[in-house]
């Protein structure tokens, strides 16, 4: 069993700030610095450094060799992300003071996915393989269908959270992996409870995942399971890869067979670990730390 992470790779400017800059204000960065990122690939790397064997499909840019370069050395396969002229999809990310972030995406070589790569991508993956997705790619839709009629476990993390995910087959998907603004947007409801209802019935086959910061994480099955995690204490250096840190954790935990509780407490260890270390895939531990 594989999971296919068809997804992107982003270089992250990041700046640190007093505090966001706000409209028609001109602010002084305190330093920058140019790393790896990229839901996609923090997400690869976090699955790697889980344990789990992950294959990276993409798109990579001008510029994004060094992307490239490190999925390869947390030894992810890269056999089959495409070189594209295309710029590579970049961020603007904002540090304050205080740890969080504010993020502008440019999508770049991202959004250059064929309908023909996605035919020779999935033709040799196999039913009870899983695929991994996330909103910052394009043709998500034939992705999703294609999976889904090969048999693999599809789990979808919508982030950015926009119009493009409504062409998207939610009912095609096994497990929706959304922080709680991202639920709110979907349901309409911020609340766990509520969100999970409003969810599965209109699609009762999908199970739900939601972190919720520093109030922890639960889970939600068709079957009637429903886990709650706590937070672990940590001090905030760095918010940017904790959302995708928890996924590749807890992903890598479901494959591995865990229960769902054991999942959500080592990714929500992982997580917290990764905050407090600057940057993305760099803040990204390994397993052995984590245990």
């Amino acid at each position: 069993m594989k999971v296919l992470n068809f997804g992107s790779l982003n270089l992250d400017y990041v700046y640190q700030v007093d505090h966001f800059v706000g409209p028609g204000e001109t602010l002084s960065a305190v330093s920058r610095a140019v790393k790896p990122g990229g839901k996609g690939l923090n997400q690869s790397v976090a699955l790697a450094r889980a344990g789990a064997r992950v294959v990276h499909a993409g798109c990579i840019g001008e510029g994004g060799d060094m992307l490239k370069a490190l999925l390869e050395r947390n030894g992810v396969d890269t056999a089959r992300l495409m070189p594209v002229e295309e710029m590579q999809g970049h961020t603007v990310i904002q540090v304050d003071r205080e740890g969080e972030n504010c993020i502008l995406l440019y999508g770049g070589s991202n959004r250059c996915v064929t309908p023909a790569q996605i035919e020779r991508t999935l033709a040799d993956c196999d039913a009870g393989d899983w695929l991994v997705l996330q909103n910052e790619i394009n043709g998500l839709p034939a992705i999703v269908d294609a999976a889904c009629a090969r048999g693999m476990v599809i789990a979808l993390n919508p982030s950015p959270c926009d119009a493009r995910l409504g062409a998207v087959d939610f009912g095609k998907l096994d497990w929706l992996l959304v922080n709680e603004v991202e639920a709110a947007q979907i349901t309409g409801s911020a609340e766990p409870g509520e969100a999970w209802a409003l969810l599965h019935a209109r699609w009762p086959r999908l199970s739900l995942l939601i972190t919720l910061g520093g109030a922890g994480s639960v889970a939600f099955t068709p079957e009637g399971e429903c886990a709650r995690q706590a937070a672990f204490p940590a001090k905030a250096v760095d918010t940017t890869a904790a959302g995708d840190t928890y996924t590749g954790y807890f992903i890598a935990g479901l494959m591995a067979g865990l229960s769902l509780a054991d999942c959500m407490r080592r990714a929500s260890r992982a997580a917290a670990i990764s905050v407090t270390r600057p940057g993305a895939a760099d803040s990204i531990p390994t397993l052995d730390e984590v245990e």
